[in-house]
C-alpha cells in the first residue's frame, strides 16, 4: 500500500468523521472503498460501451432499403 495526501473540504472531513465514527471504519478503510467503488463503475461502463459497439457491429449488413453508398461517394469525388 502507498501513503497519498487527499484535500477534503471541511464538509467532507466531519461527515467522513461522522461516518467513521458511527461505523467503527477508519477513514482511509471507506476512503479505499469509495475509490474502489469508483473505479469498478467506471470499468464496468467502458465495457458497457464496448458490448454495445460489438453489438451495433454490421447492424445494417442486410438491409436492401439503403442507397448505393459507393455510388454516392463516387458522385461526390467528381
Amino acid at each position: 500500500m502507498t501513503r497519498t495526501q487527499v484535500y477534503l473540504t471541511e464538509q467532507e472531513q466531519q461527515q467522513l468523521n461522522a461516518l467513521s465514527k458511527q461505523n467503527g471504519v477508519p477513514k482511509s478503510e471507506m476512503i479505499r472503498e469509495a475509490i474502489d467503488a469508483y473505479l469498478q463503475n467506471k470499468l464496468a461502463q467502458k465495457q458497457n460501451r464496448l458490448m454495445a459497439i460489438r453489438a451495433a457491429s454490421g447492424m445494417w449488413a442486410k438491409r436492401d432499403d439503403l442507397p448505393d453508398f459507393d455510388a454516392i461517394r463516387e458522385e461526390l469525388d467528381r
